[in-house]
């Protein structure tokens, strides 16, 4: 069977407040030590968030979103870069869109963005008060981004919650602002009103209704699921991402001491099937991806 594209994603500190393995999200060479890890366990596509902080209201937009940190991205990403060769994504979709167009010139090979509504709730414990996002991603404003995206050589990440965003990512597609083949992660399991649930037929309705031409990955919020929603996603073809920020749960229970031991857990199940992990090389050609040519502030 095709390459396994792993994609993990280390930042827990929205989605699971207080998970003690997390690192201060300015601990840049923490967050950097999980990637590196993670990335010698077989994981070939790094999605990051930075730094960044959580607005603590609706804002005057009428938004609730995270401020990014340039410098703290670029220190992130220039010590994943300086250790090991990953496809470096760059997330939080959730930031407004003229901090994404600046992220852009750290050249990021892909930059995720929601062609849905943003409406997330992390509340994993009770004792600690909710995260909380807000957005309506516009369809001039998906415009606007996947404009930018191209003229600045970075493929974007559809980030699909639910059908509408395949209705989304066509409409832009047909404009010529959205090149093949597309990527799309399909999320599963994510609290909030853009909530799709975390079951074996809601994957499979995804899947059957995805767009022509799209690589799908695939991103299960829920402990107890995740594990046999991820070989679905294998056994199907897709690829899958793992991580902190998704579930930082062992299939049994325990709290992962790393990333790492995500990743690798991935790699068994994929292999049981017959799949191997990718490479960074092998995930740029998937993807349609090229390694960027590092220029300004992401060679410092």
């Amino acid at each position: 069977m095709d390459k396994v594209i792993i994609t993990v994603t280390v930042d827990s500190s929205m989605s699971y407040p207080g998970f003690k393995g997390m690192p201060p999200i300015d601990d840049v060479e923490a967050q950097a030590k999980q990637y590196v890890d993670a990335i010698d366990a077989g994981a070939s596509l790094v999605h990051h968030h930075g730094v960044h902080y959580l607005e603590d209201s609706v804002q005057e937009d009428g938004r609730q979103l995270s401020k990014t940190d340039f410098d703290g991205w670029a220190e992130l990403t220039r010590l994943i870069r300086s250790q090991r060769d990953a496809v470096v994504q760059f997330g939080i979709a959730s930031a407004r869109l003229e901090e994404k167009v600046r992220l852009m010139s750290l050249k990021p090979e892909m930059m995720s963005y929601a062609f849905n509504v943003h409406d997330e709730y992390f509340r994993p414990d009770p004792a600690l008060p909710a995260n909380e996002q807000y957005a309506v991603h516009t369809r001039p404003e998906l415009e606007a981004f996947c404009k930018a995206a191209l003229e600045h050589g970075v493929k974007p990440e559809v980030e699909s919650f639910y059908t509408g965003a395949f209705w989304n990512l066509e409409f832009i597609r047909d404009q010529g602002l959205l090149p093949d083949p597309v990527w799309t992660t399909l999320f599963l399991g994510w609290p909030g009103g853009a909530w799709t649930p975390p079951t074996a037929d809601a994957l499979d309705y995804l899947v059957r209704h995805l767009p022509r031409g799209v690589n799908w990955n695939c991103s299960v919020m829920n402990p107890r699921r995740q594990w046999g929603l991820l070989a679905q996603a294998l056994a199907m073809g897709g690829h899958v991402r793992v991580g902190w920020e998704d579930n930082p749960y062992l299939p049994d229970g325990t709290p992962s001491r790393s990333n790492a031991e995500l990743v690798d857990q991935v790699v068994k199940l994929a292999q049981v099937i017959g799949r191997e992990p990718a490479t960074a090389d092998e995930a740029r050609q998937i993807i349609g991806v090229s390694k960027p040519e590092l220029v300004g502030p992401a060679s410092l």
